[in-house]
């Protein structure tokens, strides 16, 4: 349902901007409303997730880690459940829950640390005996044992400590503590959000060591990381790209246009392909690049629509697949135990609603996605630099916590 206070449709920056200023519930109810509405797409899922998880973490009410732990899932599965095809929303929700069990658990060993500490500071001194009085100093050799760890120790469990009652009582001490937890969460979903909206350019900073002079690079489907990529080695570099194209064009549309004039003007030729004719130029090109939704545990990718027919060709030919993601693209998840979902697009690209008997007659699905197996791709460059399949494993270990691996958002 759209947020009651808005009555017009509401934007993702407007959302944004408006975090701090409206109730958590209403941030929430806007945000799936645009993203049942599609409004918000590719790389700004993530960011949202985030600014909304962060809100979450913020503004609700919660005692414990693990109630805490449970707002943010159930955040993220109302989200997962608006958006039901995009698998960065659980990447997000895994590296939060994550965040917060080792913010957690630094917390506790900190304080564990500062009880044994404490509990040294209170043991009393070893008693000394002076032989006379006055104000001359004692020798070491009056002192009847060493003041070592050992012997403090041994006295310790002679001497009973008085109790004074100034202590801090028990609920002040977890209220500072789930305070101070809550300003490190919120740090920590600052430093992700500044990772996702980092990732193009880092990856961008690899272009001129992917491509070389004289290349002939075949970009399917460029999304704005891939244009991105692009961009940054033609400042270095000059090669030819072809630029593959899976839709249908209307009359007199020229496919990616802007992406052909910021090439040209950098001194780049552009091809423009239909994916009908990429075997006929395969032989030509160089290395394949792609863009990735989602990398999955296996080392597959899901990717857009039309993507799969370049790389099997680029395969045929012995060609390099070249996939661009962000590590925050990474999910833990085996695409052998769940069925993957693709959002379908508008069909009447392809079938005109004007023929009213071919529409009465067929039924035309437009799936935007598709599933790309492992064994098509060679080289999986991310914002930590390029990585091969067996790596994969060991990057997703280092970002996600065990307990939350088999995190699922979605219903049965």
């Amino acid at each position: 349902m759209a947020p009651s206070q808005m009555s017009y449709a509401p934007t993702l920056g407007k959302l944004l901007k408006s975090l701090n200023t409206q109730p958590l519930e209403a941030s929430i109810e806007a945000l799936i409303y645009l993203l049942k509405r599609r409004q918000v797409k590719g790389d700004e899922i993530a960011n949202a997730t985030a600014h909304m998880l962060l809100q979450v973490v913020a503004k609700s009410k919660w005692q414990n880690v693990d109630q805490l732990l449970a707002k943010v899932s159930n955040t993220g599965l109302r989200l997962a459940q608006a958006a039901p095809t995009e698998q960065v929303i659980g990447n997000v929700v895994r590296r939060v829950m994550g965040l917060i069990r080792d913010e957690a658990s630094e917390d506790r060993n900190a304080d564990e640390m500062g009880d044994s500490v404490s509990d040294l500071s209170q043991l009393p001194a070893t008693p000394t005996i002076s032989t006379r009085p006055g104000p001359t100093p004692l020798r070491a050799a009056t002192l009847p044992m060493s003041k070592s760890m050992f012997n403090l120790l041994c006295v310790s469990e002679t001497v009973q400590s008085p109790v004074t009652g100034a202590s801090t009582p028990m609920s002040q001490g977890a209220s500072a503590n789930m305070h101070a937890l809550r300003s490190e969460v919120i740090d920590g979903i600052e430093e992700i959000m500044d990772e996702i909206s980092q990732a193009d350019d880092q990856i961008a900073g690899f272009a001129d060591i992917q491509i070389h002079p004289g290349d002939y690079v075949l970009a399917c489907l460029p999304s704005p990381t891939v244009e991105r990529f692009l961009v940054k080695a033609a400042a270095k570099r000059r090669f030819t790209v072809f630029l593959a194209s899976a839709e249908r064009q209307k009359p007199g549309e020229v496919p990616h246009a802007a992406l052909r004039k910021k090439l040209n003007g950098l001194g780049i030729n552009t091809i423009s392909l239909a994916s009908n004719g990429l075997m006929a130029y395969m032989p030509r090109v160089n290395k394949v690049v792609i863009s990735a939704k989602a990398v999955y545990a296996n080392g597959g990718i899901a990717t857009e629509s039309g993507c799969s027919v370049a790389a099997r060709a680029a395969q045929e030919y012995s060609k390099p697949v070249i996939v661009l993601s962000g590590v925050y693209k990474f999910c833990p998840v085996d695409p052998s135990d769940e069925v993957i979902e693709f959002e379908q697009g508008d069909s009447s690209t392809y079938v005109d609603y004007a023929d009213g008997e071919a529409v009465d007659a067929l039924e035309v699905e437009n799936i935007v996605g598709e599933y790309l197996p492992p064994q098509y791709v060679d080289v999986y460059l991310t914002n930590l630099g390029p990585q091969t399949r067996d790596h994969l494993a060991t990057i997703m270990a280092d970002h996600y916590k065990s307990e939350d691996m088999g995190l699922s958002l979605h219903l049965p």
